[in-house]
Order: structure tokens, then C-alpha cells, then sequence
């Protein structure tokens, strides 16, 4: 029997956050990333919403064994959904692929009190950037919703927990980005 496989589609498209090693580019369609906030986390994070025009690019990655419980761990305030049907990709076989998401009722605004960390905006990007070049990143940018939300610059002491170390070429392009979508940045709240 096959392994599933999920799909990651910010943080874990990055694949220094994670030790799944049959990681292969996908894209899910149907759906687009949104900045929300949970009450089941302190902070905002991304999330998808249906959006039936819409394709968003990401990671697949095997779980071996069907071993969910430290993804599951790790994605707390999210559902699992089936999205097999929804996802294209390069390989021969068809696995079972789910995808995270925060369900609609426990969803809420991104707000001053739970902003969106700058440290988790870096490692998402940097992800897409090793993933599907400058196009890529530029397009994660474009199909995400709610850039109009707060963002806290975090980067001196990063709250996000897989923070990853970024090259000056990689934090010229996300504060570039960020500037083109009029972000607003906050230096502290």
C-alpha cells in the first residue's frame, strides 16, 4: 500500500521545516491562500479557501507509514481535508494527498494583537524561491489573500519556531515583495 502524501502550500514548501524527503512540486486547484488567525494560536498564519477558478503551487511529501500525529501536532487549528482530486503533480502513481486548512468557523481576522510574524513570511518565501525560482515566489505573493493585514518584524528575535536564516539576496526580495503588495510592517506592537 501506498503512502499518503500531503500538500503543503506555505511553510512547508520550505523544506528545511520538515524531514519529509519525497518531496516533489504540486499544485492544488480550487483554493487560495489567505492570512487568518485561529484562537487555537497566539499569531495569524496562512491558510487556503475555496476559490473555484484559483491554483495555488506547493509541496506534496510522503508521510511514511500514514503517520500523521506530529503533522497533525504541528498544523494544530487546522483540519485535514482529501484533496487528491484537487492536486497535480509530476509522479506516476496517484496517492491519497490532504491538504490543512483552518476551518471557516474557527477562522477569524488577522488583527494588532495576532499579527502575521515577518520570521514566517521569510521562511514560506524562501521556500517558493528554492522551489519555483523568482516567478514562483512572485506568484505565492499574488495568489494569497490579506496583505492588507497587520505584519510584525520579528526578524531581530523570531517568534515563528522554524525560522529559518535567510541570504540578503532572499530578504531584499521579500521586503520588495512585501512593499508591492503595501504590507503594512510593524517594528513592534
Amino acid at each position: 500500500m501506498q503512502n499518503p502524501f500531503f500538500f503543503g502550500y506555505g511553510s512547508l514548501v520550505n523544506r528545511d521545516t520538515h524531514a519529509f524527503a519525497n518531496a516533489h512540486p504540486a499544485t492544488l486547484s480550487g483554493w487560495r491562500r489567505r492570512w487568518c488567525h485561529t484562537h487555537l494560536r497566539p499569531i495569524a498564519y496562512l491558510s487556503i479557501v475555496p476559490a473555484p477558478e484559483a491554483q495555488i503551487d506547493g509541496l506534496i511529501a510522503e508521510v511514511p507509514d500514514a503517520d500523521w500525529a506530529a503533522l497533525d501536532v504541528r498544523e494544530k487549528g487546522y483540519d485535514r481535508l482529501a484533496a487528491s482530486d484537487a492536486i497535480s503533480h509530476a509522479l506516476t502513481a496517484a496517492p491519497d494527498v490532504q491538504v490543512y486548512a483552518v476551518p471557516e468557523t474557527a477562522r477569524a481576522g488577522v488583527s494588532e494583537k495576532h499579527p502575521v510574524m515577518l520570521s514566517y513570511v521569510d521562511v514560506v518565501v524562501q521556500g517558493y524561491l528554492r522551489e519555483f525560482g523568482e516567478a514562483g515566489a512572485v506568484s505565492f505573493f499574488d495568489t494569497t489573500d490579506g496583505w492588507d493585514c497587520p505584519f510584525l518584524d520579528d526578524r531581530a528575535s523570531p517568534v515563528y519556531p522554524r525560522h529559518q536564516k535567510l541570504s540578503a539576496d532572499e530578504t531584499a526580495f521579500v521586503d520588495a515583495e512585501l512593499a508591492r503588495v503595501s504590507a503594512r510592517i510593524h517594528r513592534r506592537l
